[in-house]
């Protein structure tokens, strides 16, 4: 299976803006662990600038954008050289991609990108990629990783996206309010009702919020691959989802 997973900054980091030491050695670890199994693996990790936020010392999140541009120089380093040292203790190669709207609308740029990423994973790599919010302005940006995640997904023809967030799935009505709240299993369709269930939520670390991520889920039912949304804050899910169990929410792609 091709597999890509996402994760979003809320769920990698503490609310402080530090990282989640605990979590990102876990999800590590089983990605590392699926990998071995002979499953192709691509990470999309959100926390570049909630880990410059946390590196800098800052009380908050920038609201300019050279603000939010110095924070991800910062903490992409951190971020990269992390993922470098605990996916090497598993003996296992990543790569850095960075990308903007503009690699990814480009029709050269794209297909270079896909070219480069079908390589890595011939050659047993684990590409890890962010958008490159150190340049991306609103002009040329994805604007939220479930959105590249998708796209990702789309690109290298995977079998499954993955969204570890910091909520369980799609639930019938907002489960912070209403104590009714059920969570949806299987999605076969996105009409107009489930659309109506995303709200707009998005938490203060990062960019992204139910509506981004029935967004990544239509892009995925076109281009032939399921999706599931699941609570990242227990990384060895991933394997009941593998295992076809009912973990989270999933979208299920028609297959032509």
């Amino acid at each position: 299976m091709r597999l890509v997973v996402k994760i979003g900054t809320s769920t990698l980091t503490h609310a402080t803006g530090h990282m989640n030491i605990r979590l990102v050695e876990q999800l590590c670890r089983v990605l590392a662990d699926i990998k071995n199994a002979g499953h192709e693996v691509i990470l999309v990790s959100s926390g570049a600038i909630g880990m410059g936020v946390g590196k800098l010392g800052l009380r908050e999140r920038p609201s300019d954008m050279p603000g939010k541009q110095a924070a991800a120089a910062v903490g992409q380093c951190e971020l990269m050289y992390v993922y470098d040292k605990l996916f090497s203790e598993y003996h296992h190669t990543v790569a850095q991609i960075l990308l903007t709207g503009d690699d990814l609308s480009h029709p050269d740029r794209h297909e270079n990108f896909r070219n480069t990423m079908t390589r890595l994973l011939e050659l047993g790599v684990l590409p890890i990629i962010n958008e490159n919010d150190t340049i991306a302005t609103t002009e040329i940006a994805v604007g939220d990783n479930d959105t590249l995640g998708a796209i990702v997904a789309a690109s290298v023809q995977a079998d499954l996206l993955i969204l570890l967030s910091d909520i369980d799935g799609l639930y019938t009505a907002d489960p912070h309010t209403d104590p009714t709240a059920e969570l949806i299993r299987t999605v076969n369709e996105i009409t107009p009702d489930i659309l109506a269930l995303a709200g707009d939520t998005a938490s203060s670390q990062g960019t992204g919020g139910m509506r981004t991520k029935m967004r990544a889920a239509s892009m995925c039912g076109e281009a032939g691959c399921d999706m599931v949304i699941a609570n990242g804050g227990d990384p060895t899910l991933l394997y009941g989802i593998l295992d076809g169990e009912a973990i989270g929410t999933r979208f299920v792609a028609k297959k032509e």
